[in-house]
C-alpha cells in the first residue's frame, strides 16, 4: 500500500497553505548561486500543484514572496522577479490542463510592472477554471493585510456607512486579501524553522501546523501525503472537548 492509498480521500484539507522555506540553504549545501536553489524549487511547485489538483485539495495557498523578502540584496530579488514572470508563461499550460484558476493576495501594485502585468494575465486566463484555486501571496503580510483592513472598516465608520457594533469576524473577513477564499485546514513549512512568518496569521486561527526538516526544493508528493497523514490523524477541537466531539 502506497502513502497516497492510506489517505482518507474524505477528510482531505481544504484549504492548504505552503510557507516555501529552504531554497537559499539548498543551493548553499550544494555550492551553488541562491538562485539555482528558487529555479529548483520551481519544479516541487509544479508537483505540489499537480498532486494538489488530482487528490483533490481545492484551495492551495503558497507564500511566495512576503513584504519582508524586499529587504534581500537586490540582485536575489530582481532574479526572483524574473523566475515569477517566466515561471507564470512556463506554468500556463499546466493552469489549463489541470482546470486550475490562478488568484493572487498581497500588495500587488508593490510589484514590477512586468511582473504585475503577466499575473493578471494568466489571473485572467484562468479565471474560469475550477477544479482547484492556486493563490499565489505576493508581496503578502499578514500584518500589512490587517492594518490595511483596519483602515478600511475605520473609514466606513468614520463616513457612517457601517457602525462600530456592526463590526464582527464576518466583515474583518470580507476586507482581508483571502476574502474568497475559506480558512487554511493544514499550513506546512519546509525547511525545519519552527515559526509563522507574518503569513495568514488570521486565516491559521485553527489551522494545524505541520514543520518538516525537508528544505523545499526537496519536498515532493510523498513528504505531502505524509504532512496530510498526519494531519488526518489529529483530532481538530475548534476549542470543545473530545467529549463534545464523540458524545
Amino acid at each position: 500500500m502506497t502513502l497516497e492509498d492510506k489517505i482518507d480521500k474524505s477528510r482531505l484539507p481544504q484549504h492548504l497553505a505552503v510557507i516555501m522555506d529552504g531554497n537559499g540553504r539548498w543551493a548553499k549545501k550544494k555550492g551553488l548561486f541562491r538562485s539555482m536553489g528558487h529555479e529548483k524549487g520551481t519544479k516541487a511547485v509544479r508537483e505540489i500543484v499537480e498532486t494538489c489538483a488530482e487528490l483533490p485539495i481545492p484551495y492551495l495557498t503558497l507564500y511566495a514572496f512576503s513584504t519582508e523578502n524586499w529587504n534581500r540584496p537586490k540582485l536575489e530579488v530582481d532574479t526572483l522577479m524574473k523566475l515569477l514572470v517566466s515561471s507564470l508563461k512556463k506554468e500556463i499550460s499546466t493552469l489549463m490542463d489541470n482546470n486550475i484558476r490562478l488568484n493572487a493576495i498581497g500588495s500587488l501594485d508593490s510589484l514590477p510592472k512586468k511582473v504585475h502585468n503577466e499575473l493578471i494575465d494568466v489571473m485572467e486566463l484562468t479565471k474560469s477554471n475550477t477544479r482547484m484555486t492556486l493563490t499565489l501571496a505576493l508581496s503578502y503580510g499578514s500584518r500589512e493585510e490587517i492594518t490595511k483592513t483596519i483602515k478600511e472598516i475605520s473609514l466606513k465608520v468614520k463616513n457612517n456607512l457601517i457602525s462600530p457594533s456592526d463590526i464582527d469576524e464576518s466583515m474583518i473577513n470580507n476586507h482581508l486579501y483571502t476574502h474568497d477564499l475559506p480558512d487554511v485546514d493544514l499550513l506546512i513549512r519546509t525547511s525545519g524553522e519552527q515559526r509563522i512568518s507574518n503569513f495568514l496569521l488570521w486565516q491559521i486561527a485553527y489551522a494545524e501546523l505541520y514543520f518538516t526538516e525537508t528544505l523545499w526544493p526537496d519536498f515532493r508528493k510523498e513528504h505531502l501525503f505524509d504532512a496530510i497523514l498526519n494531519y488526518q490523524n489529529r483530532e481538530r477541537r475548534f476549542g470543545k472537548t473530545s467529549e463534545q466531539l464523540n458524545p
